[in-house]
């Protein structure tokens, strides 16, 4: 199995994602993204945790209240606290100015009405991130009025149903909330501001290393047998190898950027779809040198690849929406 569907392991977690506590006061230590990067390249589970190092914490570091981080930083830090991202919904494909799940206002809180789908591990995680409509869409900014709520998973009124892979897997989830009180504490950021802080939060998911790393086992595996002979050698291999370090290098200098506060949309964007079509190439290419006489750990783990690689393109914004923000940024369009 691919690290980043596997869940967790047992035991403590040791590796803390560069995140800590100084003073009572949440802080970065050393990068999030190079933890993650080196649990992937180990090829340890990461599913559990992986939404929470990439870009919950540095949201909540970045907008989140004093409170909010008390109440979930320390519990990403251990490997505790799971967190699911609540932002497509049916019908809407990547075009989240279309959401239609609405929060309205009501004493203490809020009552939250919709339904959200393709949200990975919602039936293990704790809290959803939600992107919800606070106000009435404007024809003239359809990306104003969204709101962040921050949605305990066990709440009256949500329903989470699996959507299975056609493998029989279970990652995948559709969230559906009918008048779902979350209390004021919970707003996360500014009402009305859920759509910059979303895009600064889809920089994190875009250029995360798991959009370049997800089939490294497969490559590492495939230079190992053709090192040994046992598979022919294949030019390919080199270009992927290319390929891949130039994605983990742009992965990390988006990071920096991300890191310092600096936009880094247009960036990320680029590393998602240059970093998601390398790992589907990985796995076609470890398919075309996989026979009978393939190991059948090794058969297993190419087989796995390949039947995730349709999703590699779509999770974090299809490929096709991401070419189009790269083209208008740069003017041809």
């Amino acid at each position: 199995m691919l690290s980043f569907f596997c869940w967790r392991s047992s035991g403590r977690r040791t590796v803390q994602g560069g995140y800590c506590d100084r003073g009572g006061r949440f802080s970065v230590s050393g990068s999030g993204n190079d933890a993650g990067a080196n649990v992937a390249l180990a090829g340890a589970p990461v599913a559990a945790h992986w939404v929470g190092d990439r870009q919950i914490a540095p949201s909540l570091l970045k907008y989140g209240t004093e409170g909010q981080r008390h109440a979930f930083l320390p519990g990403i830090v251990r490997g505790e606290r799971f967190f699911a991202i609540g932002m497509s919904e049916p019908d809407s494909g990547s075009d989240l100015a279309s959401a239609r799940t609405r929060a309205v206002r009501v004493e203490d809180g809020w009552r939250i009405t919709g339904t959200k789908v393709w949200t990975s591990g919602a039936h293990r995680s704790h809290a959803l991130m939600l992107l919800a409509r606070t106000s009435p869409v404007d024809p003239e900014h359809r990306h104003a009025g969204l709101s962040q709520f921050i949605v305990d998973l066990d709440s009256p009124g949500l329903t989470i149903s699996p959507i299975h892979w056609m493998n029989g897997e279970h990652h995948f989830n559709e969230v559906s909330l009918d008048e779902v009180f979350v209390p004021d504490d919970r707003v996360f950021g500014e009402i009305g501001n859920g759509w910059k802080q979303v895009t600064s939060e889809l920089g994190f998911e875009r250029s995360g290393p798991e959009r370049t790393l997800s089939t490294f086992p497969v490559l590492a595996g495939l230079a190992d047998r053709m090192g040994r002979g046992e598979l022919p050698a294949d030019p390919a291999l080199g270009r992927l190898v290319a390929r891949i370090t130039g994605a983990r290098q742009m992965s990390a200098a988006v990071a920096g950027q991300l890191q310092r506060h600096l936009p880094a949309d247009v960036a990320a964007a680029v590393v998602k779809v240059l970093g998601t079509t390398t790992e589907g190439d990985i796995a076609d290419l470890a398919d075309l040198h996989c026979d009978d006489t393939t190991d059948p750990g090794f058969r297993d783990l190419v087989q796995t690849a390949v039947d995730h690689r349709p999703g590699f393109t779509i999770r974090g914004g299809t490929n096709e929406i991401l070419r189009g923000v790269i083209a208008r940024e740069l003017g041809l369009r």
